[in-house]
């Protein structure tokens, strides 16, 4: 199958695949050929995996995206997933500029952030791994990719595996033995705004535990109620000086009340207090979003 694709250049890295921008030389399209650094035995094998389960399950949407084929070469045991190709990620979007987006680009990517996890956490799936580098722009709009960190919101706790990248890992992550669930997702994606708006990451920890402690820096401790639960799902205990947290920090004075209601509300420290993606998408921080066509 790969030989109707010729190979444009290398657009990224990760740990388990590259991405490769490819032509397609029957229609003469561009794509996004995201070929994964593992190999795999069967067919079978490749139909379960989760990032192929979750692509296929949540397609089409346009804030999604869209994975044209898959591609198995059984005699390799190589594997490529064929992607609509985007012109860059959040990161690159925001990267060395000097000025920060405008409210109204932002209220629009993050309209559409919101419109992603909404329809994911519906269908049962939440993403564990939102971050800037994660969340593709062409043009005005928004998809969420890589879903190589998703699971299913049904499935047990706790959850063993390594996840998230570390500024946007929320606390639930970072102090239970892996009982979190599709509320980091909006943690994370709190985050991303502030970071839009900023230019700036909101908690850029060097290791876990700074990573912590630089939450509690922002946002205060946790309440004893939020304490008590998260110290049930944990073998390990912990006990934290009290802090009040500066508050988030306005390098963004620009940024309008509604705007700032809506990251408190991702970044509530108790998942259970946290906002849900329907829920932010009725915020009156969208109210334009809502009524534009």
């Amino acid at each position: 199958m790969m030989k109707n694709y010729k190979a444009i250049g290398k657009i990224g890295e990760g740990t388990f695949s590259e991405v490769v921008k490819m032509q397609n030389l029957r229609d003469g399209n561009y794509y996004a050929c995201k070929q994964m650094k593992q190999h795999f035995g069967s067919i079978e094998q490749v139909n379960n995996l989760r990032e192929i389960q979750a692509l296929r399950h949540l397609n089409p949407h346009p804030n999604i995206l869209t994975l044209h084929e898959v591609v198995f070469d059984r005699k390799s045991g190589s594997l490529a997933l064929i992607c609509e190709l985007m012109d860059m990620n959040i990161y690159e979007l925001i990267r060395g500029r000097r000025h920060p987006l405008s409210e109204k680009k932002i209220m629009h990517y993050m309209y559409q952030l919101c419109k992603s996890l909404d329809h994911m956490h519906r269908n049962g799936i939440f993403h564990r791994d939102v971050k800037p580098e994660n969340i593709l722009i062409k043009q005005d709009v928004l998809k969420l990719g890589d879903f190589g960190s998703c699971r299913s919101i049904y499935s047990k706790q706790p959850y063993t595996e390594y996840i998230s990248t570390r500024w946007y890992r929320a606390p639930e992550c970072l102090l239970t033995d892996g009982f979190y669930t599709y509320k980091m997702d909006l943690w994370s994606a709190g985050c991303v705004l502030y970071e839009m708006a900023s230019l700036q990451p909101l908690f850029p920890g060097a290791n876990e535990l700074d990573q912590i402690s630089r939450i509690h820096d922002v946002i205060g401790t946790p309440t004893g109620k939020t304490i008590t639960k998260f110290k049930r799902s944990r073998a390990m205990s912990f006990d934290f000086t009290f802090k009040k947290g500066s508050g988030i920090p306005l390098l963004t004075a620009s940024l309008s009340p509604q705007c700032l209601s809506l990251l408190h509300a991702m970044v509530a420290y108790d998942p259970d207090e946290r906002i849900t993606a329907h829920q932010a998408l009725q915020h009156p921080y969208f109210q334009e979003q809502r009524n534009s066509p």
